[in-house]
């Protein structure tokens, strides 16, 4: 993974150091319950706990020989352990060792992400309710539609996240889980009593059946779960470009004291951010697909699935940390203008409210199809600019017969949009 878009925190999980730190756990741990059991000594599990090392470059010199990344890490863990070693790994097989690392390292990811996600919630409250009643014109295939508040975006955001954090919170219950099983995961060689102290020792959960590796079921659910919230980080990130266009200029990122926007126009003011967002939400998109190929392996097991983690697991986790960081970012530094809001509402002259004018006319008696007939020959002429919408609705004879004219300069009040605001902010964030 490249610096740029890369956090220590999250790159540290997927270091050399951290992936042969947990393997020698698992086989210590292993060892402990293998002494416990009375199959190995328990000075040879005692001294794997005292004399246990490793070093990635001795251990990269090994694997470059013999082809086995495992059995390279065992032979210099042996080189400190000495001839106690031979005790370890009675029984297991690869697959106990990398499935139950790999299981560690995405709860581990999945702790951080969901940390992220947090931030990203938190700045998305304070927006809500910064705009709560900040009122901008709602869009529908991009068009004008009808009056919504800044808030309620902002809600509807946070809503999203929420679920999104549920959902990872699942997928990481779902991926915890450990395997050491054996050569096709009977525990013909090895009690199961080992497998549940090192689940326990790892926070891990035993995995049911593991036919020597664990289900990459589990695995596709947890980068789908990456997907889904790396598709909410660009919903999010696409409506900020769209209000940042100079047509509209409803909201811009935070542009910073010497910051340019362009190489050639000084003047620009360029949604950087956001744009880098949509294009990392790609790139974490793009696991979901292997890692659902993953799922159909040969038999009890085969090592197709192997390549293909070893890229996704880093550049996904990776990816998704940063770009939820960076999101959070946005959000709270976000430039929001409510006198554009408030203009560009206004730009069609209260067609806004055409529904409501549509809605009083059939309770005034008038047909829905008469009325929509009514209120669309009206609205036509001021989309052309010909003129005010209230003006032609008061000067035609077939609306103010059916809706008096109090009544229907009643329909063009904002608040009317606005009455189950705090509904809405109730079911989103609670009573308080």
């Amino acid at each position: 993974m490249i610096p740029r878009y890369t956090r220590p925190e999250m790159a540290r999980i997927w270091e050399p150091e951290n992936r042969f730190r947990i393997w020698l756990e698992i086989e210590a741990h292993a060892c402990d319950a293998q002494a416990e059991l009375g199959v190995i000594p328990k000075a040879a599990a005692k001294a794997v706990w005292e004399r246990g090392k490793f070093e990635v470059e001795r251990i990269d010199a090994i694997e470059s020989e013999i082809k086995h990344d495992v059995l390279a890490f065992l032979t210099n863990l042996a080189e400190h352990v000495g001839p106690e070693a031979r005790f370890v790994h009675q029984g297991m097989t690869s697959s106990d060792v990398l499935d139950t690392c790999l299981a560690v390292q995405l709860s581990q990811a999945a702790d951080i992400l969901l940390k992220d996600i947090d931030l990203v919630l938190a700045a998305l409250k304070k927006r809500a309710f910064e705009h709560k009643l900040t009122v901008c014109v709602g869009r529908s295939h991009g068009i004008h539609a009808e009056p919504v508040t800044f808030g309620l975006k902002m809600a509807e955001a946070y809503a999203e996240f929420d679920r999104g954090k549920r959902r990872l919170q699942a997928a990481r219950e779902e991926i915890a889980t450990c395997a050491i099983s054996g050569a096709v995961g009977t525990f013909a060689h090895i009690d199961p009593r080992v497998e549940e102290h090192v689940a326990k020792k790892l926070g891990l959960k035993p995995e049911p059946v593991s036919t020597q590796i664990i289900p990459r079921d589990r695995h596709a659910m947890f980068f789908a779960t990456l997907g889904v919230i790396a598709s909410s980080i660009e919903r999010l990130a696409t409506e900020f470009r769209h209000l940042q266009r100079t047509e509209v200029l409803e909201a811009e990122e935070y542009f910073s004291p010497g910051q340019k926007g362009s190489s050639a126009m000084p003047h620009k003011r360029n949604p950087v951010l956001t744009e880098n967002l949509t294009g990392l939400a790609r790139l974490i998109r793009s696991a979901v697909t292997p890692a659902l190929e993953n799922v159909a392996l040969w038999h009890e097991r085969d090592i197709s699935h192997s390549s293909v983690e070893r890229g996704i697991g880093p550049d996904a986790t990776i990816h998704l940390d940063f770009a939820l960081v960076r999101l959070a970012s946005v959000v709270d530094k976000l430039v929001v203008y409510p006198e554009n809001m408030r203009r560009n509402l206004d730009r069609l002259g209260g067609l806004v409210h055409s529904q409501r004018v549509l809605l009083a006319l059939t309770q005034g008696g008038i047909s829905r199809e008469d009325a929509y007939r009514i209120v669309q020959t009206h609205a036509m002429k001021v989309w052309r600019g010909e003129g005010d919408f209230l003006g032609f609705l008061k000067a035609d004879p077939e609306v103010t017969k059916s809706v008096p004219i109090k009544e229907l300069e009643a329909s063009f009040d904002l608040g009317y949009h606005l009455k189950h605001v705090d509904t809405i902010f109730r079911r989103v964030f609670g009573a308080a």
